[in-house]
């Protein structure tokens, strides 16, 4: 996806909408017709507005490890945001360097701002739209989107959704391919 990989870079900051308009000229570019769709993480962000908005463009979605809520923000939490914000003032530098994920702190100037865009926007109503049918793989292990938590709610969101945990972390499907390959295949040959 643009912005990821060896990709270019993109021109601007990036939400969720901005990836789901590219899906969708990827899609019409290459011909596609009804896709099933393997996503992980950020790709079921995309995947769970993409599904809901074009539900006829679609035919079966597997979302691993998937991303896309917005958890109720601790009063911690909410302390290292003001905190931040008033590092930031006066030591820009320094509070980028030393306050958010680690993940977020190696990014480009832009892609933290499509990063906030993104992670700050709670899925829940577009995943509750989704027709087509959907299974949720998520990695016992996984503490970056946890089974108990973005898996069983997405499953109790998405109507006829199936949920399996499976071993493994965040990448269970490459940790672990002999289960999740399987798994994958039979979802995808199943008539509906």
């Amino acid at each position: 996806m643009p912005g990821f990989g060896a990709s270019q870079a993109l021109g601007d900051a990036w939400g969720i909408d901005e990836y789901v308009g590219w899906l969708m000229g990827f899609i019409r570019e290459e011909g596609l017709s009804s896709p099933s769709v393997v996503a992980h993480s950020f790709g079921a962000r995309v995947a769970f507005v993409a599904f809901s908005r074009y539900p006829d463009a679609f035919s079966k979605l597997i979302v691993v490890g998937g991303a896309g809520l917005v958890k109720e923000r601790s009063r911690a939490y909410m302390r290292r945001i003001k905190a931040y914000r008033a590092v930031k003032k006066l030591f820009p530098n320094f509070a980028e360097r030393h306050f958010g994920s680690r993940e977020y702190r190696t990014l480009s100037p832009l892609m933290k701002e499509s990063y906030k865009k993104i992670v700050n926007r709670d899925l829940r109503k577009e995943a509750a739209k989704i027709a087509s049918p959907v299974l949720l793989i998520y990695g016992r292990e996984d503490a970056v989107t946890p089974y108990a938590e973005e898996g069983v709610i997405f499953n109790s969101t998405i109507s006829g959704s199936r949920l399996v945990d499976m071993p493994g972390g965040h990448f269970c499907f490459s940790e672990h391919p002999e289960k999740f390959n399987p798994l994958m295949l039979a979802f995808l040959r199943e008539k509906g």
